[in-house]
């Protein structure tokens, strides 16, 4: 078949797919025409070993391009995902009006003219608020106490004509002069920086181009420093020029392009701090702020296996690090003068089993957040070493520590929530123990936890482990087998899955659903020894502890097999199409949100953005036979065999440059002519979005309306399965 009979054909398969759309609109009785991708194999042959894919031709060759400007795809690519658009619609429009009433149950749970606890810094406290109908915040300061608002920015003018509009990251100057915030315009995650001048309120002119989110005013506020994003969309130097604009000068250039590099101030604004880092090693520098144009100086050279990271506490460093064997970390202190690892001395000593995840200084206290048992817990340690805890007794909750915007302070900011309980935030005074409760999460259309029931059950693993396992249901939903449930899990890069508040999940609890989090190995739940657990050559214990934990759900009666529905995002996506190649029996749908699925074609590829920083992370197949042998055996998209799937839902976004938009089309594309139960396989691709899908907070609702009406459509229509 040449390339015009190939467009041909995926054309007709586009306008077959709206015909079923239009079909199912006005009702006729038509079961929709999926698309059939066409397959035209590549082989490809890596240290000795010789794969064939069939679908190759999804990945846009100028992919780089596209993230920037979704209009330059091909059209023969474009026109398969309009397809598959169209028939997703179709296959699901029996669910629109459940989709757009679980929308207004969402909505309604949300207060529209809400506003954060406004933090104070200096003579200003700066806070965000919504307007009524608002999709993006307005950020906003006044003089401390009260006084007349000052907006900063309105991001809903920011957005006003775009599809897409993401304020990534704000900061004002110390001077509280300036105020910068980065902006994405694609989904792609390609910010330009701008500069507003709180004097004139001008926003100055050549906003910094090509950066990732983040950035960081000197502590002078005559410079800022940022990261730059290279033309493969990684972190490679970081630049500073003038605040108000001018020459920009190179600070540091990272050589290993595994690296992921970040740039911020000290706790005490006494330094520039530049982070260099993969999921296992890190690297720290300084630059003295009195001295802002200074050469960085190394903290500690790195060392392959170990981690750090750093702040000042006005007379000393605080090193947060897994030396010395310190699977779950401690806290180290060195002279301000000596930082290396000589004379590193333990401040916090390690305790295995008791991660410690971060840290908060002021200028007398340092508060931690630490997590055990899925749980965390914040501690306060004074100057002289006296420590106290700030702690829930629930079987099953978050508390976030929030820190202080201010040095000279001893009041720091937590907020507190679990599934039942929506989110408290308290300011708490470190010297008397003292907590102000400043705000309780509002829920207009009305919330009483006590409606609800959390649980914290622990499933036992195929080694023994145990894996915790939170649930969420209403009090009057019985647990005897009958309710479907939701099982979400991740389990990658070390992040946790907390035991939080939703309210958008509360649309499939209140039908009588029971919503599960399994905290897997590969995340930190139990500790940073649970994630090393589930990662590179121990991956599989991540997908194992999962279908574990169906199975435990199951024996306790809070679930039977082919009532639960599966989800999970990004990693969690992998571990989606991992489990369901496993375990296909155990689920009534799957949904693979934005899903890493292609595991051995991506990690192959150094062109990506992620792929040489993640080797750490899953082995590097293009030069250890091992590591392509182990990922190959799990590997969603090349274990896709001949056997009975359930009903199927991935998700992407055209310009993801984190799961690209083709992994999720080539696995649909692969599962539909694989599976023998008869059971959809739907792929819906965010046209005019990225990893995060849509930035507008109703706009995003929607999308999380459409997964939940999938899950109970799945459940409702499981017939193929029977």
């Amino acid at each position: 078949m040449n390339r015009r009979e190939f467009v041909a054909s995926t054309a007709a398969t586009a306008l077959a797919a709206a015909a079923s759309l239009a079909l199912a609109r006005s009702g006729a009785q038509m079961s929709p025409v999926p698309p059939v991708a066409r397959k035209i194999p590549v082989t490809i042959t890596q240290l000795g070993r010789t794969r064939t894919d069939d679908y190759q031709w999804m990945k846009d060759d100028n992919w780089q391009a596209v993230l920037r400007d979704p209009t330059l795809i091909k059209a023969d690519v474009k026109e398969h995902l309009e397809a598959e658009n169209a028939y997703r619609e179709a296959m699901l429009a029996s669910t629109l009006p459940l989709q757009g009433q679980m929308f207004e149950e969402m909505r309604g749970r949300i207060k529209e003219d809400d506003s954060s606890v406004p933090r104070p810094d200096g003579p200003w406290e700066y806070y965000t608020r919504f307007n009524t109908g608002d999709q993006h915040p307005l950020y906003c300061r006044r003089p401390r106490g009260g006084g007349t608002e000052t907006v900063l920015l309105d991001a809903n003018a920011l957005a006003e004509g775009k599809a897409y509009s993401d304020v990534s990251y704000v900061e004002h100057s110390p001077d509280h002069t300036l105020f910068a915030y980065s902006e994405d315009a694609q989904g792609s995650e390609v910010h330009q920086i701008y500069v507003r001048d709180l004097v004139t309120g001008d926003v100055l002119p050549d906003p910094i181009q090509s950066a990732y989110g983040g950035f960081a005013f000197s502590p002078c506020s005559r410079w800022i420093f940022w990261t730059n994003r290279n033309e493969n969309g990684r972190p490679d130097k970081i630049f500073r020029r003038p605040s108000r604009g001018g020459a920009t000068t190179l600070v540091y250039e990272e050589p290993d392009e595994g690296m992921f590099l970040g740039v911020g101030r000290s706790s005490d604004d006494a330094f520039i701090l530049i982070s260099a880092e993969n999921q296992e090693t890190s690297e720290a520098r300084y630059i003295v702020g009195e001295d802002p144009t200074m050469e960085p100086r190394i903290i500690a050279e790195r060392i392959i296996g170990q981690r750090y990271d750093i702040d000042h506490w006005g007379d000393r460093w605080v090193i947060r690090t897994n030396a010395d064997d310190s699977i779950d970390f401690k806290i180290v202190e060195a002279p301000t003068a000596s930082p290396d690892r000589s004379a590193w001395t333990d401040l916090v000593a390690h305790t295995p089993g008791r991660f410690i995840e971060g840290m908060a200084l002021v200028k007398d206290f340092i508060a931690r957040q630490e997590r055990a048992d899925a749980n965390t817990r914040i501690v306060i340690r004074d100057r002289a070493g006296a420590e106290h805890e700030i702690a829930v007794d629930e079987p099953a909750f978050a508390l976030s520590l929030a820190g202080a915007s201010e040095f000279e302070t001893t009041t720091m900011r937590y907020g507190y929530n679990s599934p039942s309980t929506p989110t408290s935030t308290y300011d708490y005074d470190l010297a008397t123990r003292e907590r102000t409760l400043r705000k309780v999460q509002e829920v207009p259309s009305g919330h009483d936890p006590a409606d609800y029931v959390v649980e914290r059950l622990n499933a036992p693993a195929e080694d023994g482990q145990l894996v915790p396992v939170t649930v969420l249901r209403r009090r009057s939903t019985p647990v005897d087998g009958s309710a479907p449930l939701l099982l979400y899990g991740y389990g990658s890069y070390g992040i946790p899955m907390p035991a939080s508040f939703s309210t958008g999940r509360l649309s499939l609890v209140d039908r009588g659903w029971i919503y599960a989090i399994a905290h897997i190995r590969g995340g930190s739940d139990k500790g940073w020894g649970w994630f090393l657990d589930g990662r590179k050559f121990k991956k599989k214990n991540t997908f194992t502890d999962f279908t574990a934990a169906a199975d435990h759900l199951i024996a306790r009666n809070y679930a039977r097999a082919g009532h639960i529905v599966a989800q999970g995002g990004s990693a969690g996506g992998l571990l989606m199409g991992a489990v369901v190649n496993m375990r296909p029996e155990l689920w009534a749908g799957i949904i693979g949100q934005v899903p890493f699925v292609d595991v051995i074609n991506t990690m192959s590829d150094t062109s990506l953005p992620l792929t040489p920083p993640e080797w750490p992370e899953w082995g590097n197949p293009l030069e250890d036979p091992e590591a392509y042998d182990y990922m190959m055996s799990y590997s969603p998209y090349d274990q896709v065999s001949a056997k009975a799937y359930p009903a199927i839902l991935a998700t992407g976004g055209l310009s993801d440059p984190r799961v690209t938009y083709w992994e999720p089309q080539k696995w649909v594309a692969k599962l539909r002519p694989a599976t023998t139960s008869g059971n959809p396989v739907l792929l819906k691709i965010n046209m005019e979005a990225g990893h995060g899908g849509a930035s507008g907070r109703f706009d995003y609702l929607k999308e999380v309306a459409h997964d939940y009406a999938f899950a109970i459509w799945a459940v409702e229509r499981g017939w193929e399965r029977a």
